[in-house]
């Protein structure tokens, strides 16, 4: 990941300090709104008003229960074995916190957590950790997301970045949707003149199973507004990105 240059100077940042206010329109912000980021099919799953993970109580699941003791069954296991005599209630409740991410509501989340700021710099918190389930193997992937957006008037918590890459993650997931659903839910709850997006994800089903090579990483990302058009804006938070990569 290496940038094209080594940053942009004010002159050519979104015509900022220069008087001028009109935003090309390929930099205006998005017309979406937090709530079309909850995919109609999941709305049941949503509990309104829980805008975070913590405090939430996973209980176990009869049918899932049934599932893991038929697994257990098949591959030649006793179920009822000391050691596995638990394990169906332990795996429905492990299910239900990797899933939790379904039911936080998203505009509970975010909450008045926006504030009105005189800031048009760039925003950036990276190394920010994730575990997410494959949707394919649903087996393990986890790694670091990398988020910046540039202000439009207005700035989000610190802590809402983060509760919105675990709300993601917390689904049966791939890591293409994963890093585009951060994205875009950041650019519909602060219409900013740009958002980028970078994920690093190291994932189990090619670690554990298939080609088996534990030192491959996946990388996605997702640029919106200035960070897609302007390649100086682009190239300066990869170099953030790229920065983080030389402390390891």
């Amino acid at each position: 990941m290496n940038p094209n240059s080594n940053g942009h100077t004010n002159e050519n940042r979104h015509a900022r300090g220069n008087g001028v206010t009109d935003i090309p329109e390929s930099k205006q912000p998005s017309s979406k709104t937090i709530v079309d980021f909850v995919p109609s099919e999941y709305d049941d799953l949503v509990v309104p008003g829980q805008g975070k993970l913590e405090g939430m109580t996973f209980t176990s699941n009869d049918q899932i229960e049934a599932a893991v003791q038929t697994i257990l069954h098949e591959i030649g296991e006793d179920p009822q074995r000391e050691g596995l005599r638990n394990t169906p209630s332990r795996v429905a409740k492990m299910y239900a916190e990797l899933t939790a991410g379904y039911r936080v509501d998203p505009a509970a989340m975010i909450n008045d957590a926006i504030f009105t700021v005189d800031y048009d710099e760039m925003v950036m918190v990276k190394d920010i950790d994730f575990t997410s389930l494959c949707e394919h193997h649903m087996l393990p992937f986890m790694g670091r997301v990398h988020v910046a957006y540039i202000p439009n008037g207005k700035v989000i918590g610190l802590s809402k970045i983060p509760r919105i890459v675990e709300m993601f993650a917390r689904r049966l997931q791939v890591q293409e949707r994963m890093t585009v659903q951060i994205a875009d839910l950041i650019d519909a709850a602060l219409q900013p003149l740009g958002v980028a997006v970078v994920a690093e994800g190291v994932h189990m089903c090619s670690v554990m199973r298939g080609v088996k090579k534990a030192n491959a990483k996946m990388i996605t990302s997702a640029m919106r507004g200035v960070f897609r058009s302007d390649p100086k804006t682009r190239a300066e938070f990869m170099g953030h990105v790229d920065r983080a990569h030389d402390h390891e």
